[in-house]
C-alpha cells in the first residue's frame, strides 16, 4: 500500500535517460523508498519543483532544517545553462555542465529525488499531481521550474528556428553546424557555405555569436579548406539599436566592436517578421539568408503553469508577493525565472540563487514561529563573454571592465558556480585552452555523431533529404517547449 505522500492514480511508463526514463516498476520502487523515509519521519515535507539555480539553492539551504525534501524535475540532471552555448559551439562536453541530481544525497540525506513533470496543484489539499498521474503531499511547495523559449508569435520561428534552452537543443545546433559544413565541403562546385542567423542581442545571443565566430576563425577555416572563408557567415538580428541593453553604454559599444572585429554581421534596430526555410525576413522587408536560425530572443513560462490556478503576469510568470509566496497561498513559494514580483527582478542566476536561499530561510522561520523580512535582492553585477580574451563585466563595487581581465573574471565566476569538482576542472581546462591563451590556437572541436556513410555510399536521410544528426534522431531529443534550468549569465 502506498505511503502517505505517494498515491498513484494510474500505472504509466514514463522513461527517459539523460533523458533517462526508468521502467514503471523501478520508478515505483525508487519513489516509494524516498517517500517512505520522509513519511515515516513525521517531519514536514517540502516539495521543490525544478533542479535549476533556485531549486538547488533552496534544497541546499534546507540541509540543516528538520524537514524532508522531495526534489522533482523532469530531467535527472542539473544543467548549468549559462554555459550551454559552449556545448552548442563545440567548446564543452555536455557532461561538463550537467550534474546528477541524485548526487545531492551524498552530502545531504534529507533530500530525495523524483523524476516527473508537475501538472496540477491542489492548494486546499496540499497535493501536487505529476504528468503521469502520481500525487505527492506537501507541507510547503517551492515552484522553481524555470521558463522556456518565447517565439513571441513570430511566423515560422517555432517550426524552423532552433532554441538553446536545454542540453538536447544545444546538441542539435552543434550537430547541425557540422552536418551542413560536411555537406558544403562535399559540394563539387564549392559554392555552398553556411549562413547562421542568431535572433536576439542579449547575453545569450552575443555569447553564441562570439563563440561561433571564434570557432570559425580559429578552427573551421583551417579544417575545411574546401569552403571559402566568406562562405561561413554569422549574423545577429536585434530589435533594438544596441546589444546587451542591461550593460553600461561603454560595455555595449565594446561588445559591438568586438563582434564586428570577428566578422559578425550585426543587423540592429529591426525585428524578425518571419522565419522562412532559407532566410529570415526582417520587419523592414530585408531577407537575410539562413541555413540555420538560432532563437535567443526571450523566454516565457511553460504552458502547464496555466493549469496550476495561480495568478500570472507578463510571459505567464507566477505572481508573488514581497516574501516570494504565491499570492493567496501561505505555503506555496515561487522563485527564479518562473516568478514575478513587484520589483520585476532580472531573469538571471543571482536573483534565482538568492531567492532560493531566501525561501528556505522563510520556511525555517515558519517552522520556528519566527517572522521573515521581505526579500531584498542584492545586485552583484553581470557579465558576458564575446570571444578569446574578450568579455564585458560590471561588478558591484568595481569599475566596468573589458578585455582579458573581464574574461578571466567571467571564467572564474562561472567555473565556481558549477556543481561538482570534476565539472569545474574539465570546464576550466576546455575554456582556458580555447580562449585563455595569449597566442592563437586551432581548437579541436568537440563533435557529436553525424550519421555515417552507409555501405552503398549515401547517408541515412532525416526525411527531408538531409543527413540526420544523432541529436535529431536518437531518443535523447526533446521538444522545444520544455526546459528545466532557470537563470542566465550573471556574476
Amino acid at each position: 500500500m502506498p505511503m502517505k505522500g505517494h498515491r498513484t492514480k494510474q500505472d504509466k511508463t514514463i522513461c527517459r535517460v539523460g533523458d533517462v526514463r526508468p521502467s514503471t516498476d523501478m520508478r515505483d520502487v525508487m519513489t516509494s523508498d524516498a517517500t517512505a523515509r520522509s513519511g515515516a519521519s513525521g517531519r514536514p515535507r517540502v516539495v521543490v519543483v525544478g533542479g535549476g539555480f533556485a531549486g538547488i539553492a533552496a534544497v541546499r539551504s534546507l540541509k540543516r532544517v528538520d524537514v524532508d525534501i522531495v526534489l522533482v524535475d523532469r530531467h535527472i540532471y542539473n544543467m548549468f545553462q549559462p554555459l550551454l552555448y559552449q556545448v552548442a559551439t563545440a567548446g564543452l562536453n555536455p557532461g561538463d555542465v550537467t550534474y546528477f541530481l541524485r548526487a545531492l544525497r551524498y552530502r545531504q540525506n534529507n533530500v530525495n529525488y523524483r523524476q516527473g513533470l508537475l501538472w496540477k496543484v491542489d492548494a486546499d489539499q496540499r497535493v501536487i499531481t505529476l504528468k503521469d498521474g502520481e500525487e505527492l503531499d506537501y507541507d510547503y511547495l517551492i515552484l522553481a521550474n524555470g521558463v522556456t523559449t518565447n517565439y513571441m508569435g513570430t511566423p515560422g520561428a517555432k517550426e524552423r528556428a532552433k532554441a538553446i534552452y536545454t542540453r538536447s537543443q544545444a546538441l542539435k545546433i552543434r550537430d547541425e553546424v557540422f552536418r551542413r559544413l560536411e555537406a558544403a565541403a562535399a559540394d563539387p562546385s564549392h559554392s555552398q557555405g553556411l549562413n547562421i542567423v542568431i535572433v536576439g542581442g542579449g547575453a545569450t545571443g552575443v555569447e553564441m555569436a562570439g563563440a561561433l565566430a571564434e570557432l570559425r576563425n580559429q578552427g573551421l577555416y583551417f579544417a575545411y579548406p574546401e569552403i571559402a572563408q566568406d562562405h561561413i557567415q554569422i549574423t545577429v538580428v536585434q530589435r533594438s539599436a544596441e546589444l546587451l541593453k542591461p550593460f553600461k553604454p561603454r560595455l555595449r559599444a565594446y561588445a559591438r566592436r568586438s563582434l564586428e572585429k570577428r566578422g559578425v554581421d550585426l543587423r540592429l534596430g529591426s525585428g524578425v517578421k518571419e522565419v522562412h526555410a532559407d532566410c529570415v525576413e526582417l520587419a523592414d522587408g530585408t531577407q537575410v539568408p539562413a541555413d540555420l536560425v538560432i532563437w535567443a530572443a526571450g523566454v516565457r513560462a511553460h504552458d502547464e503553469v496555466a493549469e496550476w490556478g495561480f495568478e500570472q503576469e507578463w510571459g505567464g510568470r507566477v505572481k508573488v508577493g514581497p516574501d516570494m509566496r504565491v499570492l493567496g497561498h501561505q505555503r506555496i513559494f515561487a522563485v527564479g525565472d518562473v516568478a514575478i514580483s513587484g520589483d520585476d527582478l532580472p531573469q538571471l542566476a543571482q536573483p534565482a540563487l538568492q531567492g532560493g536561499k531566501y525561501v528556505a530561510r522563510a520556511i525555517a522561520n515558519d517552522l520556528r514561529g519566527r517572522p521573515t523580512e521581505p526579500f531584498k535582492y542584492t545586485d552583484k553585477g553581470t557579465m558576458a563573454t564575446i570571444g578569446r580574451r574578450a568579455a564585458v563585466a560590471q561588478i558591484r563595487g568595481l569599475p566596468a571592465m573589458t578585455g582579458p581581465i573581464a574574461w578571466y573574471m567571467w571564467a572564474v565566476v562561472h567555473v565556481f558556480q558549477l556543481l561538482g569538482g570534476r565539472n569545474r576542472v574539465a570546464t576550466f581546462a576546455n575554456l582556458a585552452t580555447r580562449y585563455g591563451q595569449f597566442w592563437r590556437v586551432h581548437p579541436n572541436p568537440i563533435i557529436g555523431e553525424i550519421r555515417p556513410v552507409r555501405l552503398h555510399g549515401d547517408r541515412e536521410p532525416d526525411g527531408t533529404g538531409n543527413a540526420a544528426s544523432a541529436a535529431e534522431t536518437d531518443d535523447v531529443a526533446q521538444t522545444d517547449d520544455i526546459a528545466s534550468a532557470d537563470g542566465s549569465t550573471s556574476a
